[in-house]
């Protein structure tokens, strides 16, 4: 079975940091992408930001300049490093990553259970 579990969100204020983590565990063959989704009350779930196994980044053109993604292959966790947070940050940020399990040929996507970020005004 593979597990991802994030830390490290919570209330902060307006101007603040957080750095959210997540740990994929299990048996995994190969991590590929790992990445950062975020949902919004009565909001669809999107893209915050995505790194490749080699560390190639992509990210949401509201957070460029922000925040950061980076990620511990050997420890297969990513992180969001986010600064200068503002209200309009505020959701439940999950994690993702595409990945291949033990004893299979197909890489699939896995979800965290996601954490809250509130940043308050």
């Amino acid at each position: 079975q593979v597990q991802l579990v994030e830390s490290g969100g919570g209330l902060v204020q307006a101007g603040g940091s957080l750095r959210l983590s997540c740990a994929a565990s299990g048996s995994i063959f190969s991590v590929n992408v790992m990445g950062w989704y975020r949902q919004a009350p009565g909001k669809q779930r999107e893209l915050v930001a995505q790194i490749t196994s080699s560390g190639s980044t992509n990210y949401a053109d509201s957070v460029k300049g922000r925040f950061t993604i980076s990620r511990d292959n050997a420890k297969n966790t990513v992180y969001l490093q986010m600064n200068s947070l503002k209200p309009e940050n505020t959701a439940v940020y999950y994690c993702n990553a595409n990945l291949v399990p033990s004893g299979s040929f197909f890489p699939r996507d896995y979800w965290g259970q996601g954490t809250q970020v509130t940043v308050s005004s």
